[in-house]
């Protein structure tokens, strides 16, 4: 069926969406009705918000020391210029077509697909309650930071009573959890407003309050004597240092930190004025999410080389280890290493909020739309999702810690299933249905490409090079467990 065909089958049927045959997002999906946001920068913002999180600032810096520094980060710059672009601009342009969540909009791309959309939920459904819990983690460590804890500061401080202060609090039955609540409520409380008066107005005031923190932090890292050493680590790429785990840490990275496979960006997609750029609005998401992670390792491995003895050791510590025991143990050796921690925490709290509203966001969507639900009843039962599985991640940890599968405490288990098994699947069968079962054409309109070859090129991508970048990130995902 040709291309004006389709665009007149689907106005005189707009109702009965089937396969590819349907009009725009606002006829079929119901995209006035939905509301979304008031302008362009409002949806850059809180898709540049989703994007940057703990991944950029626990992940980014520990992968880009231990897989090369400079030659990681030229990986990762061409990538996102290449793959990860592209990926964005299709889940961007899925969520503005179709205006909806995400069971509705692989519905209407192809009635056969419903199905897909619900697995595609279960991600940000396990995700969100143990990154709430980190979340909580955080807001302890800013809490200890300002009120001088012994165990973080002081003369007697050191990387072991940091590890000593982490492993007590989360044994801890209760405490994490007091925390875990007020992360989890923070981020509710933010949905329960809409789009609109809660997402994107608390985007336009944490997005710059979290800028200006981390340019701050850098400077003063970068004025501290031996950062300089930590800087030419990881922008003097060394040719010597590329290798297959390098290209595959850079693929990675890129792929979690751009919020792909989460069902966020096609969520923030059904906002989207039809009026905005998707690959304008894309091209500034990829640039804010690339400076953030950037700024991030700036702040943490010149802080590493200025003040740590043994620097390779301690910023190839990844996640936990490097956030929460090996981070407080160096701002206790920076001057005004009490209100520098402070800041720090409260920088990467900002960071994990604006990812954990968009996934509540994505699953807020999807209840209101397939269940018929007003906002608050929605929200009540995303809290109530996060509570239960939130819990058990917590408590993890503590009362629940013979509950484990190959040594993964329930957290790991939790991580691992949905980052390493379900969203590279999610993002290969996204692929697939818009590249196999949909006419890409329509895609490529919706986007804005207009050159043949800027077509063919995306065609390449979504066919071929993303599918096959895919199925690499999920082979290696279960073959480094074995």
């Amino acid at each position: 069926m040709t291309e004006e065909k389709q665009e007149s089958f689907a106005s005189e049927q707009p109702a009965e969406p089937s396969g590819t045959e349907f009009s725009s997002g606002a006829d079929i999906g119901g995209h006035h009705k939905r509301g979304g946001f008031t302008s362009k920068l409002g949806f850059v913002l809180a898709a540049a918000g989703s994007a940057v999180g703990l991944g950029n600032l626990w992940r980014f810096p520990y992968l880009a020391a231990k897989y090369g520094g400079g030659m990681f980060l030229l990986c990762y710059v061409l990538l996102a210029v290449t793959f990860g672009f592209s990926l964005l601009v299709l889940e961007i342009a899925i969520g503005r077509k179709t205006g909806k969540g995400v069971i509705g909009a692989f519905a209407a791309l192809n009635k056969k697909f419903k199905w897909f959309g619900f697995i595609c939920l279960v991600v940000p459904i396990i995700i969100i309650p143990y990154y709430s819990v980190i979340g909580g983690w955080v807001v302890r460590y800013i809490v200890a930071f300002l009120e001088g804890n012994g165990q973080l500061l002081g003369e007697s401080a050191n990387a072991a009573t940091s590890a000593e202060f982490f492993s007590s609090f989360t044994a801890d039955p209760w405490q994490p959890l007091i925390y875990f609540l007020i992360f989890g409520a923070a981020t509710i409380l933010v949905v329960v407003f809409g789009v609109q008066k809660g997402i994107e107005r608390m985007s336009k005031i944490l997005m710059p309050a979290l800028a200006v923190l981390a340019i701050f932090l850098m400077i003063y890292v970068l004025c501290q004597p031996g950062a300089v050493e930590g800087v030419k680590k990881l922008f003097v790429p060394d040719f010597g240092d590329f290798t297959y785990e390098t290209l595959l840490a850079a693929l990675g990275q890129l792929f979690y930190s751009m919020s792909l496979a989460m069902c966020i960006m096609i969520t923030y997609g059904s906002y989207m004025k039809k009026e905005a750029s998707i690959s304008g609005s894309a091209r500034q998401i990829s640039i804010c999410d690339t400076l953030f992670a950037i700024v991030a390792a700036l702040i943490i491995i010149p802080s590493i080389y200025a003040f740590s003895e043994d620097p390779e050791s301690v910023a190839s510590q990844s996640g936990p280890s490097l956030m929460f025991v090996q981070l407080p143990a160096v701002f206790n050796d920076i001057p005004g290493g009490r209100w520098i921690g402070a800041v720090f925490f409260v920088l990467v709290f900002f960071a994990a909020l604006t990812s954990s509203i968009s996934l509540a966001e994505a699953i807020v969507s999807v209840l209101r739309e397939n269940c018929k639900l007003k906002r608050l009843p929605a929200c009540a039962i995303v809290f109530g999702i996060m509570l239960v599985l939130g819990t058990l991640s917590s408590l993890g940890f503590g009362p629940l810690d013979m509950l484990q599968i190959d040594g993964k405490n329930l957290l790991d288990i939790f991580d691992y299933v949905s980052n390493s098994i379900l969203m590279p699947l999610v993002a290969i069968g996204t692929c697939i249905i818009a590249g196999y079962f949909y006419d890409l054409n329509i895609i490529s309109d919706e986007i804005g490409m207009r050159k043949k070859g800027t077509r063919i090129y995306f065609r390449i991508m979504i066919r071929y090079v993303a599918p096959l970048c895919m199925f690499a990130i999920l082979i290696s995902g279960i073959f480094l467990q074995l």
